[in-house]
């Protein structure tokens, strides 16, 4: 699938899509959102209680996506993963490594990883010279101020390093969902980018070694990031991209840190709370508004 300059950032009117299309669209995106929300808790379940170090898990996270889709690539017949590209390769290690050592730091990270999203996307959006219409603006204000209220630091500020690097994430993660916009095979093309991301983590992996915690479970945990949430959620998120454009892909991505409260509630045993509820009906109601047609 080829998409012109206008595509990649103004979807087809609902009108002009047939229903089992959007029908399927919706079903990849709440598929992948899922899948970030699981990586999210799978980050927090190793991280947070020390049970590996932020630069093991992260090439451990990396290694197993890589082999993941590679054998997907594989067992589809397709000779190697291709697709990919420096960049996108390099994009995704800084995402991957800022996001696992700032996650270790902070207590706020979806506001600020989101937040840069949704700044970066949007500014590629307005760059490329396509405006979102009011309603949809209305719409991501009010995502961003429920995603705000969501996250709001208590009695401290988050650590200014944690916050930068969650920050880093966000943009290397924004600037990685762009690159996909235009990606003809996703599984491909994930497991191109994923095998160029080695040689830095490796090196990160390498530099931090002092530094190295691993445990079995801790392993284990790293493991399901990238073989399942990331490997999995990346390629459905490069499959729906396209459809959706750059305004709707960030939007939606707010909902993560909602499904995320939601799980760590459930599984991880962490309370739920009216900060939580408020918030995710505020993001909810933003999303749809930002789905409108314009």
């Amino acid at each position: 699938m080829t998409l012109g300059r206008g595509d990649a950032v103004r979807p087809c009117a609902p009108e002009a899509v047939p229903a089992a299309t959007r029908l399927r669209t919706a079903a990849l995106t709440v598929a992948t959102l899922v899948c970030f929300a699981a990586n999210s808790l799978l980050c927090r379940a190793a991280l947070r209680p020390r049970l590996v170090d932020a630069a093991t898990f992260t090439s451990i996270r990396l290694v197993s996506g890589a082999a993941a889709l590679a054998l997907i690539v594989i067992l589809r017949g397709r000779a190697r993963p291709g697709g990919g590209s420096f960049g996108a390769g390099l994009a995704l290690f800084l995402y991957a490594a800022a996001f696992s050592l700032a996650y270790v730091r902070i207590g706020v990270g979806a506001l600020l990883l989101f937040g840069a999203v949704q700044v970066t996307m949007l500014g590629w959006t307005v760059a490329r010279g396509a405006r979102p219409g009011a309603v949809q603006w209305v719409g991501i204000a009010v995502a961003l101020g429920g995603l705000a209220y969501l996250g709001l630091p208590g009695a401290s500020a988050p650590d200014p390093i944690g916050a930068l690097l969650m920050i880093t994430a966000g943009v290397a993660w924004g600037a990685y969902s762009l690159r996909g916009r235009s990606a003809r095979d996703p599984i491909a093309t994930n497991a191109d980018n994923f095998l160029r991301a080695l040689p830095f983590t490796i090196a990160l992996s390498v530099v931090l070694l002092r530094d190295r915690v691993a445990t079995g479970q801790g392993i284990l945990l790293a493991a399901a990031s990238g073989a399942l949430a990331s490997a999995g959620g990346y390629s459905l998120w490069y499959a729906v991209v396209p459809i959706l454009g750059a305004t709707r892909s960030a939007a939606v991505q707010l909902t993560v840190p909602v499904l995320a409260g939601i799980g760590a509630t459930a599984l991880l045993g962490e309370r739920l709370t009216a900060r939580i509820a408020i918030s995710g009906a505020a993001i909810l109601a933003g999303i749809a508004l930002t789905l409108r047609r314009r």
